[in-house]
């Protein structure tokens, strides 16, 4: 733009602003904010990137080039639209089977395995803390048994992508899997495994960690370094900020644990002597997708752009094309609402949009009724048609990056990464991730939040449509789905009967060996693949850890 159009358009704008936007918004009484705090300015022109020295090749650039504002495919989706997925699993390993088998047969392109919370930390279907949980929000897995009854007539290598929501135990699972393949005759080349991995943000948000920090990263490392070593295609590790958005914290503080607690894994990757820029490539990020529809989409183009150039200067990476990563988006389950539940279908329609706009790899559609339990087939199979019909039916994806160049956008783009650099910085100072964590300024950040936004709420400073207003009388409950009430005491007899004819010498001849190598610094996977082809159960082998590494009691900081 020439110097005579530049002034030309500043003596413009400043006569706008005083014909139309200056009285008005005297008599105005609210401010216009982001949900992060940013102030929102009733206009935007070239002159506000001006202000922030933006610079487009610097900024902005092309299409699947550093800094990767604009996305990490050269084509976007005009070779292949993103994964769509639904988050499923429930009952035992059959009920799981043929919920599976249901939605690819609806056209759904990946499989994503939910856990009950027994499995997740690390306990067996017949403890007694497991009593009224096995099955209820994902399906057990007790063994290498259930696995393999899971993938029953799947095989490993048909969906484009398994994921796998493991943090905790995502070496077991990880082993198992490894196991399954040898089982099923499948070369694990052919197979694209993502497993979640993430055990940081258990620690800050989640609560489904078993052992303290130290020793929980370490078996998450040995996951990572195993498979940059010996299954590269497999995606080793998601650095999730989702679990720690939906806990309460703002779009640019989830950009700055995100990034805090994946540079937290790999410096120690890099101190086991790996190089960092080979791993990069296969890492994944799973960021939430709220109904902040400008800001969500700003936020997924400011964390390419802040990771990018943190993780350059940080490892010194010379090929900036090792700087992208697969972006994993999930619709926000905390704006889900149990009334008027029929109203979900459109939040997650916008934040499906959003997503995309936002250059999303996988994307993960909440059902409606999640509010109130696991979906049922129908409102899973709405929330899948929502993603074909944005895919198939609108132009959407016909270009790459549609709302690149828009002032809006770019100038939010910008105003997200400095504030989330500023979170980024302050941890840092703190000695990183862990450190912020144990010294309480990551729990504090959390609370202070979440307390903000539900004052909101309660003050009608947030409108939450059906909640705080536009309330209606309850018309009765919705169909909800339950999973089958003998699930916990078909899971304890199948356990029985593992027990009696499994090779129980063996078992605990190779349980004894893994505590010797869990004291050593060698990496686990090796010996975990013969424990677990042994079938010697998740909860032995997870006492077995808890043996050497003890486990983690919260503190009240």
């Amino acid at each position: 733009m020439s110097n005579d159009s530049l002034d030309t358009l500043k003596d413009r704008w400043k006569q706008y602003m005083t014909k139309y936007l200056a009285e008005r918004d005297k008599e105005r009484k609210e401010e216009f904010r982001s949900e992060s705090g940013i102030p929102i300015k009733p206009l935007y022109t070239l002159l506000d990137l001006e202000e922030q020295g933006f610079d487009y090749l610097r900024d902005l650039g092309l299409p699947g080039d550093y800094p990767f504002t604009r996305g990490r495919d050269a084509m976007g989706y005009r070779e292949n639209f993103w994964l769509f997925q639904q988050y499923a699993g429930y009952g035992d390993a059959e009920e799981a089977n043929k919920r599976y088998r249901f939605l690819m047969e609806q056209g759904q392109s990946g499989i994503s395995v939910a856990l009950d919370l027994p499995t997740q930390v690390g306990i067996d279907s017949d403890h007694p803390l497991a009593e009224g949980e096995v099955g209820k929000v994902g399906v057990a897995i007790d063994s290498l048994q259930d696995l393999e009854a899971i993938f029953q007539g799947i095989p490993l290598d048909k969906p484009r992508q398994i994921s796998i929501v493991a943090n905790a135990i995502s070496l077991v699972i990880l082993a198992m899997f490894i196991a399954l393949a040898k089982k099923q005759g499948v070369s694990t080349d052919s197979v694209v495994l993502r497993i979640q991995n993430d055990i940081m943000k258990e620690f800050i948000a989640r609560g489904t960690y078993i052992y303290p920090p130290r020793p929980s990263l370490r078996l998450a490392t040995d996951l990572v370094t195993y498979c940059a070593e010996y299954h590269p295609p497999w995606l080793p590790v998601t650095f999730c900020g989702y679990h720690i958005r939906e806990a309460g914290v703002n779009s640019s503080q989830e950009i700055a644990l995100t990034l805090a607690d994946a540079i937290e894994y790999l410096d120690l990757v890099h101190e086991r002597g790996f190089n960092v820029e080979n791993i990069l490539p296969k890492l994944a990020v799973m960021l939430s997708v709220s109904v902040n529809f400008f800001e969500e989409i700003a936020k997924f183009r400011a964390f390419r752009r802040l990771w990018s150039r943190r993780l350059k200067e940080r490892y010194n990476i010379k090929d900036s094309n090792k700087l992208s990563f697969n972006l994993i988006n999930f619709t926000a389950g905390s704006t889900l609402t149990a009334q008027q539940p029929l109203n979900n279908i459109v939040r997650v329609t916008l934040e499906c949009l959003a997503g995309v706009l936002g250059g999303a790899q996988s994307l993960f559609a909440s059902s409606m009724d999640e509010a109130y339990s696991t979906p049922t087939e129908s409102s899973v199979k709405v929330a899948l048609r929502t993603q074909q019909i944005i895919a198939h039916e609108t132009d959407v994806a016909d270009t790459i990056d549609p709302l690149g160049g828009s002032y809006f956008v770019e100038s939010m783009t910008n105003s997200l990464e400095q504030e989330a650099g500023k979170y980024l910085d302050k941890i840092e100072e703190l000695g990183g991730a862990v450190r912020a964590l144990e010294s309480g300024y990551i729990a504090k950040m959390v609370r202070e939040e979440a307390y903000k936004k539900q004052k909101e709420i309660e003050n009608k400073e947030r409108i939450v449509v059906g909640v705080n207003e536009f309330v209606e009388a309850e018309s009765g409950p919705i169909e909800t789905f339950r999973p089958p009430r003998d699930t916990g005491e078909r899971q304890k007899r199948k356990l029985e009967r593992l027990k009696a004819e499994r090779d129980g010498k063996k078992v605990r001849q190779l349980l004894g060996e893994l505590e010797r190598m869990a004291e050593t610094d060698e990496n686990l996977v090796p010996i975990l693949v013969k424990v677990v082809e042994s079938y010697a159960t998740l909860g032995e082998i997870c006492d077995s850890f808890r043996k050497v590494f003890g486990e983690y009691t919260e503190r009240n900081i």
